[in-house]
C-alpha cells in the first residue's frame, strides 16, 4: 500500500502544476508505450455457396444467397499489399514503442523529459528490446498455429467435425496457459526487465538473469504486485476510457457540425461536401487521438513509478530512483513539494529547460 500512495505522490510531483511542455512530450511517448490504441474487429460474415441444393432460378439453394462473386487477381494483390502495408506499420510501431520504453524511464528517472536526447543514448537497447518481442510473438504466433492446427486438421483431412470441436476444446486450456504466461513474461520485460536494462547496462537476457534470482527469493512480494497490477490496470482503464467517452463526445460537437455541413452540400456543391466530410473526419480522428494519448500521460506515469517502487523495495540495488522515493517518503511528500520547488528555483535561475533541440 505504501508503494501505491508513493507512487500517486511521485505522478502529481512530476505532472503538477501543468507544465504543457511535458505533458505534450510525455504524451507522444505514452502514445506509443501506454496507447491509446483501439482494436478492430471486422464482423465476419459467411454464407453458402450452393452445394447442389438449389432449384431452378436458385444458385445459392432455396430462398438462399447468391454465391460470392469470383475474386479477381487485382482484388488479391490489393489486399496484399494492405496486408504489407499493415504488417510493416505494425512493426514500426513496434520498435518506435520499444525504444519508447527506455525514453520513458529516462524521463521519470531525471523528472525532465528530452525525447532526442533520450532516443539517441537509448535506440540500441530499443533494438534489443523489439527483437525479444519480435521472438516472444513469434513463438506465441506459432504455438497457437500448431494448436489450430491440430484441433482442425481432422476436418481439413475430411474427418468428423465434431473430433476438431472437441480437440479444439481441449486444447483451450493450453493457449490459456500460454497466454498468461507469455503475458507476465511481456509484462515483467516491460516494467521491471528494462529500468535494469536503464540501470546497469544490459542486454535484455543480461537483465532477466539479474531480475530472476529476485523473483524466486521474494516471490509474495512479486504475486502481490501482480494482483495489484491487474486491479490497477482494470480500474485505471476505466477511468481512462471514461476520459476518453467525454472527449469523443466534446469533439463531437464541433467537428459533427461541420461533417453535418458536408452533407448539406453534397446535394449542391459534391466535391466541397465530400471535402469537409473527409476533413471533419480526419481532424476528428487525430483530435480524439491527442486527447486519449493526453489521457494516457498520468495513468502511465502512475503505474511505471509504481513498479520502479516495488523493484527498488525488493532489490534495493536495482532503485532506480532513489532520489525520489526518499522525498516521497519525507514527511507524508512534503520533503518531495520542497524538493521540486528547490529544482524549478534552480531552473529559473540557471535558465535551463528541457526543450529537444
Amino acid at each position: 500500500m505504501e508503494d501505491l500512495d508513493d507512487a500517486y505522490r511521485a505522478t502529481k510531483s512530476l505532472l503538477w502544476p501543468i507544465d504543457r511542455s511535458l505533458w505534450l512530450k510525455l504524451a507522444v511517448v505514452a502514445f506509443f508505450v501506454g496507447g491509446p490504441g483501439a482494436g478492430f474487429n471486422g464482423t465476419q460474415t459467411s454464407a453458402p455457396t450452393g452445394g447442389g441444393g438449389g432449384g431452378p432460378g436458385a444458385p445459392g439453394g432455396f430462398g438462399g444467397i447468391p454465391p460470392l462473386p469470383q475474386i479477381g487477381p487485382e482484388v488479391v494483390a490489393l489486399l496484399a499489399g494492405l496486408v504489407v502495408v499493415g504488417v510493416v506499420l505494425g512493426l514500426v510501431f513496434l520498435f518506435v514503442g520499444s525504444v519508447m520504453e527506455f525514453v520513458l524511464i529516462e524521463s521519470l528517472r531525471t523528472e525532465a523529459v528530452r525525447l532526442g536526447e533520450f532516443w539517441g543514448d537509448r535506440w540500441r537497447q530499443g533494438v534489443r528490446l523489439f527483437g525479444f518481442r519480435l521472438v516472444l510473438g513469434a513463438v506465441v504466433f506459432g504455438a497457437f498455429a500448431v494448436v489450430l492446427g491440430l484441433a482442425f486438421a481432422p476436418l481439413l483431412l475430411g474427418g468428423e467435425a465434431g473430433v476438431s470441436l472437441v480437440t479444439a476444446v481441449l486444447l483451450l486450456p493450453i493457449l490459456a496457459v500460454l497466454a498468461a504466461v507469455t503475458g507476465l513474461i511481456e509484462g515483467f520485460t516491460t516494467v521491471f526487465v528494462v529500468p535494469i536494462m536503464v540501470l546497469e547496462e544490459r542486454t535484455v537476457l543480461g537483465a532477466w538473469g539479474r531480475l530472476w534470482p529476485t523473483i524466486t527469493a521474494n516471490p509474495w512480494q512479486y504475486l502481490a504486485y501482480i494482483v495489484a497490477s491487474v486491479v490497477l490496470n482494470v480500474v485505471i482503464g476505466v477511468g481512462v476510457a471514461l476520459a476518453v467517452g467525454i472527449a469523443a463526445v466534446v469533439l463531437l460537437i464541433p467537428f459533427g457540425v461541420l461533417g453535418g455541413l458536408g452533407f448539406l452540400l453534397l446535394s449542391t456543391v459534391e466535391p466541397l461536401g465530400a471535402g469537409l466530410l473527409v476533413v471533419a473526419g480526419v481532424l476528428f480522428v487525430l483530435s480524439l487521438l491527442v486527447a486519449a494519448a493526453l489521457v494516457q500521460v498520468p495513468a502511465v506515469s502512475y503505474l511505471r513509478y509504481y513498479a520502479l517502487l516495488v523493484l527498488g523495495d525488493v532489490e534495493p540495488a536495482l532503485d532506480l530512483i532513489p532520489e525520489r522515493r526518499a522525498a516521497v517518503r519525507a514527511d507524508g511528500g512534503e520533503g518531495l513539494d520542497a524538493a521540486s520547488s528547490d529544482a524549478v528555483g534552480d531552473d529559473a535561475t540557471d535558465g535551463t529547460d528541457d526543450t529537444d533541440e
